[in-house]
């Protein structure tokens, strides 16, 4: 099937996201206003049949010389469950360096769900045909989240080629019934359970119950900042329910249960950088360190004071960590290397031979400015 992606015009990315006023500047300052207001180029790609979704951010133009960094590579970042690409807005807003590209997952978001099930090996299949027909190279960097750092692993697994470094934002090192907070996981599995069983519109009702979603938001956010937790509580409110079908939902519901980033750590060939949470209801310390030794070439890095939702209480933190591990060691030669090598030439996909208005994408380049480094509790 011919596949088409469209550019639509430069706007500003999203917004000053729900739950926040905005902020002078950075990804949050001082007195906790939340910018997440980076410029983007929202992307469309016809795939399987549905229309996917992308927000493509820019390197932004240094202050000192408004010039456009060209040295650091592009980033790739996939979200977790039922959320969509505003959870990663913060992060992004906080690599102003990078050229960065985050879709909605199929079926959630503004994306649309596919025909056939949705499953983490769906999810990787889509990883790589996003990442060829948005000709992003092999000196590219993958970063998922939750959910999404099985579905970044499974790619990497069987694409080891196609990127430079993974990075795994509070990594699925251990399913859920073995985590840290057993009963509130048999109670999520009960609740999609429930969903499952009811009528089509009761269980999609349930799904997106308002209360339910705030408990759930509760529960997560660690944050004794008030604004903070108000943003958290909104984002959620207003993106946590924006999935497609209930089809969608219990079906990655199903995924998210059923694999984790240790299936396949032993076949994770390149430079992985793990950043864990101190105080992560999902994945333990102990399951964390498991996980790292099983990776050939793995460094953990742990955030002290914040659970599951890094993405949204230390973007800064996380950030600082992304910059140093891709200005250092093997991921900065790896990205070099790939970077210097001369260029496979392929005959143009039909997507890209379509779409004569994408841009070219800034080259993937290494080494990168050395980041100020950020001491994270080991």
């Amino acid at each position: 099937m011919l596949q088409r992606l469209i550019a639509r015009p430069v706007r500003r990315a999203s917004h000053h996201a729900a739950g926040s006023a905005p902020a002078a500047a950075g990804a949050g300052n001082a007195d906790h206003t939340i910018r997440t207001d980076r410029p983007s180029i929202v992307r469309t790609i016809l795939w399987e049949g549905s229309l996917q979704h992308y927000w493509d951010f820019h390197p932004a133009p240094d202050p000192g010389t408004a010039r456009t960094p060209d040295a650091a590579p592009v980033i790739f970042m996939v979200h977790g469950f039922r959320g969509d690409h505003h959870g990663l807005l913060r992060i992004v807003q906080a690599l102003p360096a990078h050229r960065i590209i985050v879709p909605d997952l199929p079926g959630f978001g503004q994306s649309g769900q596919l025909d056939g099930p949705h499953t983490t090996e769906a999810y990787s299949r889509f990883v790589e045909h996003s990442l060829k027909v948005l000709g992003l190279g092999p000196a590219t960097v993958l970063l998922g989240h939750s959910f999404g750092s099985i579905i970044a692993a499974d790619f990497a697994a069987r694409r080891a080629g196609s990127i430079a470094a993974l990075v795994l934002v509070n990594p699925i090192c251990a399913p859920a019934l073995e985590g840290p907070s057993r009963l509130a996981s048999k109670a999520a599995e009960l609740y999609y359970v429930a969903a499952a069983r009811l009528p089509e519109t009761a269980g999609r009702a349930l799904l997106a119950n308002p209360l339910i979603v705030r408990l759930m938001s509760i529960y997560l956010a660690k944050t004794q900042i008030p604004g903070l937790r108000r943003y958290i509580h909104g984002q959620h409110a207003a993106y946590f329910s924006a999935f497609a079908s209930r089809r969608v939902v219990l079906e990655a519901f199903r995924a998210s249960i059923s694999g984790t980033v240790r299936d396949v750590a032993a076949d994770l060939r390149m430079p992985v950088l793990l950043i864990a949470a101190e105080l992560d209801d999902i994945g333990s310390l102990e399951g964390q360190r498991r996980l790292a030794d099983v990776i050939p070439s793995a460094t953990l890095s742990i955030i002290p004071g914040v659970g599951h939702l890094i993405h949204y209480e230390k973007p800064v933190e996380a950030a600082h960590l992304i910059t140093s591990f891709l200005a250092t060691g093997p991921a900065r030669e790896l990205i070099a290397e790939r970077t210097a090598a001369p260029a496979v030439e392929t005959s143009p996909s039909p997507s890209a031979a379509s779409s004569p208005s994408l841009p070219a994408a800034p080259s993937s380049a290494a080494p990168i400015p050395a980041a100020s480094s950020l001491k994270a509790a080991q």
